[in-house]
């Protein structure tokens, strides 16, 4: 029998996400940062090796549209972003504890199911694996399989400290969505070049012509 998943996606409070993007999408901010982690919990509920999205989230803002979206939301103790995330796994093996555990960034738009289909299938191969981002600086997805102790360690360098910590790196190819998280308009313009999810690339339309001409 395949090995189901449960993803744990944390947001932030929507007042602080996004500042390096802020003089780009001025007053979409908020819609811009709702708009993105919507996509991404949409693409990973339609991944067929996922059984459950779980947000961790104190923010009512992003708690109410990802609801809508098929997302279990539980609150945000706002102690750090490897606390959220212990605090979502706990949650996922309470429900189904014979299911595989992950972490996956809330800020990838153009994030495909078929992508991150193929991480998690290699990621069952192993305790514990993660997929570092598209500068080979930081982590999009980390997983653990059932039963394996769920020990996130991200934040800066976080491709560094997996490795330390003993997870296996996913060097897959064409997995180019998974691992493109969005922080600086840079980033949004490659993620536009993947091709947006629909809540993204609405905003993205408003934004053109207004503050950000990329």
């Amino acid at each position: 029998m395949s090995i189901r998943w449960s993803l744990v996606i944390p947001v932030k409070t929507l007042v602080a996400a996004k500042t390096r993007l802020a003089a780009a999408t001025g007053p979409h901010r908020t819609r811009f940062a709702v708009a993105v982690a919507g996509d991404t919990v949409s693409a990973a509920l339609s991944c067929p090796p996922v059984a459950r999205v779980i947000v961790v989230t104190s923010d009512p803002a992003a708690a109410g549209p990802l609801a809508a979206l098929g997302a279990d939301v539980v609150h945000d103790p706002d102690r750090g972003l490897n606390t959220a995330l212990r605090t979502g796994a706990a949650h996922a093996v309470r429900l189904a504890p014979q299911d595989a555990v992950g972490a996956l960034q809330a800020d990838l738009p153009a994030l495909r199911p078929a992508e991150l289909a193929a991480v998690l299938a290699a990621a069952t191969e192993f305790d514990q694996a993660f997929v570092p981002d598209a500068l080979d600086i930081g982590t999009t997805f980390y997983g653990v399989r059932p039963g394996v102790a769920f020990t996130p360690r991200f934040g800066g360098e976080s491709r560094a400290k997996h490795l330390a910590g003993g997870a296996k790196e996913l060097c897959l190819d064409g997995i180019d969505s998974v691992r493109r998280d969005v922080d600086t308009p840079d980033d949004l313009r490659a993620a536009i070049a993947l091709g947006l999810g629909g809540h993204t690339a609405a905003v993205v339309d408003e934004l053109r012509g207004s503050a950000w001409t990329g």
